[in-house]
């Protein structure tokens, strides 16, 4: 898959939801990473499930659906690495056979294991919309066990500006999402590395750097989020898909300058508590200078 393909910054706002209709089919993103993503997934797990798999009592008819949803679109996408059968499915990147029988207790996590997305399991409660059951392996400076059985206030109190009008707004989505349509969305922070799974907080590391360890190691790290409401049990199937990239690819990309000067733009824009959320306090300016530079214009004094 090549890179940069979701650019969710090539936009004027600093912040917008931008959801987009997309199919069921489209829920699993699958690219030429997905050996390596999946065989991290494996290890991770195998480390310490409790890190990356939770689920409350009462959901396994609807992590059942979401395995069914997950396999649907994969084997729709990727006929080649999937061969399904009544028993289980093989999964020629991971050189694995999974039964199904295996995982009849946790349908959740044959699913997680089968594809490169986080996949969680949303259920309406009187608090509002919570985290019912999880399988995150790749979370973007967030640890499961922080969040799970939140409500969805609760899970976002850490982002600037979500409480309020915000939390409304994206209750009111979750709400009114039709049984069985989905949509998509992204979300885009930056980071140090190319690391996956970052369960840490964002601290203010870039500042250390120097411009040339900066432009070494900053990386545009790019979530792409799915929403889908499950026709049969009506809770809502919620899907993570990291895509990281390292800024100074940016310089042989055809659009270059544009990809640049956006990223600089919406960093520009970010209030200081948005800046401080994302651990870009003091190291923007440093950051605004790199990406001038790769777009070849001069830095406004």
């Amino acid at each position: 898959m090549r890179a940069f393909l979701h650019k969710p910054y090539l936009t004027t706002k600093p912040f917008s939801i931008g959801l987009k209709p997309i199919g069921p089919e489209a829920i699993v993103e699958t690219d030429d990473r997905v050996a390596r993503d999946l065989a991290e997934k494996e290890a991770l797990f195998a480390a310490d499930e409790a890190a990356v798999f939770r689920a409350e009592q009462g959901t396994g008819a609807a992590q059942a659906e979401i395995l069914k949803v997950v396999l649907a679109s994969a084997t729709d996408q990727r006929p080649d690495l999937y061969e399904l059968d009544r028993e289980g499915v093989t999964v020629a990147p991971a050189a694995r056979r999974y039964r199904f029988s295996d995982f009849s207790d946790a349908p959740l996590k044959l699913a997680a294991l089968l594809v490169q997305e986080d996949l969680c399991l949303m259920r309406k409660g009187d608090d509002g919309w919570r985290l019912a059951a999880a399988a995150v392996c790749f979370p973007s400076s967030w640890q499961l066990e922080e969040k799970f059985a939140k409500p969805m206030g609760a899970i976002h109190d850490p982002v600037p500006g979500f409480a309020g009008r915000m939390l409304t707004v994206v209750e009111r989505i979750f709400d009114n999402l039709a049984p069985g349509s989905a949509v998509e969305r992204h979300n885009w922070s930056l980071y140090t590395d190319t690391r996956l799974r970052h369960a840490e907080p964002h601290e203010e590391d870039m500042a250390a750097l120097t411009p040339a360890e900066l432009a070494e190691r900053l990386a545009v790290r790019v979530e792409r989020q799915t929403l889908m409401r499950l026709p049969e049990t009506s809770d809502i199937l919620f899907t993570i898909r990291i895509h990281v990239d390292p800024v100074e690819t940016i310089r042989a990309h055809p659009d270059r300058e544009k990809i640049a000067l956006a990223l600089a733009g919406q960093l520009a824009a970010m209030t200081p508590d948005q800046l401080r959320y994302k651990g870009l306090t003091r190291a923007a300016p440093a950051i605004g200078a790199l990406l001038s530079d790769i777009a070849g214009v001069p830095q406004p004094a």
